[in-house]
């Protein structure tokens, strides 16, 4: 699953990046080495502007926990942090979305967490390891958005807030992240970004077709430290070697991986919880 990540770029760079047309944000969001559910985070998704009908790239922060259009409440969205590829077409919660409402999360890396077992006086814990690609760069992440308004309020009411929410698509880890954990966020490739992008590519059997996980070696995975445990912590020092692991190397991934897996309802991976 996906359930912490880094994003840390400027407003600016991702627009270069990612090709933006669209104006600035209206609202800025910081750096963040510790993305968890709840959070805004920023999204990249082609939307017409207001006042026209043509579609725009556009660089938006929007709200980690997708509710759907048609939710009661938003209170369930912190649970819909991520949707599985294999029926993310069929599912209620996102069906709709993945036909139409489809944007790219711009991520350094993400952390996922090993079960490390009991030794001696030392307690079980679980090693959280940052995964990001080899060399560097920005990883544009599969994920799907929607739009939410009370439905009690009037149609005329311009107090009531709409909420703006995404979740982050996953598939069966590959590469350093099977390692770690049976699951992980998709990437979707720089020649598919339009594709992905583009709302009148409805066709989910094409769309589905853009998702592809790396390929062997495409992904580096390091132990970090323990700090990231908490999402009240947040700086580049959550990036820093674990604890008798120089230069990111020490702790066997492979060692002791645990069985869990991902699910489309799913809470964050962390110890202390993400919501």
């Amino acid at each position: 699953m996906c359930g912490r990540y880094v994003s840390t770029r400027s407003p600016a760079d991702l627009a270069g990046l990612f090709q933006v047309t669209g104006g600035p944000p209206e609202q800025l969001i910081a750096p963040s080495w510790n993305v968890a559910p709840t959070d805004e985070a920023w999204a990249v998704l082609e939307r017409a502007e207001h006042g026209s009908s043509e579609p725009v790239r556009q660089l938006r922060p929007l709200r980690w926990g997708l509710v759907p259009s048609w939710a009661k409440s938003p209170d369930g969205g912190a649970r819909l942090i991520n949707a599985r590829v294999e029926t993310v077409a069929e599912k209620p919660a996102f069906r709709s979305a993945f036909a139409r409402r489809r944007c790219l999360l711009p991520a350094d890396g993400f952390y996922e967490w090993q079960p490390v077992p009991a030794a001696g006086r030392a307690k079980a814990r679980k090693q959280p390891y940052f995964i990001s690609p080899e060399g560097g760069g920005v990883m544009a992440l599969a994920g799907l958005y929607e739009f939410w308004r009370d439905r009690s309020a009037a149609e005329d009411d311009d107090t009531a807030p709409w909420w703006t929410t995404f979740t982050v698509i996953t598939t069966d880890a590959t590469d350093a992240a099977g390692r770690i954990h049976p699951r992980m966020p998709l990437a979707v490739a720089p020649a598919d970004y339009d594709a992905w992008l583009d709302p009148a590519h409805r066709d989910p059997q094409d769309v589905r077709a853009l998702l592809t996980a790396p390929a062997d070696g495409h992904l580096d995975a390091r132990a970090v430290s323990p700090l990231v445990n908490s999402v009240r912590n947040n700086g580049p020092e959550l990036l820093s070697d674990a604890p008798g692991t120089p230069g990111g190397s020490g702790a066997d991934p492979g060692a002791g991986i645990g069985a869990d897996t991902d699910a489309d309802a799913g809470a964050d991976e962390g110890p202390d919880g993400g919501a």
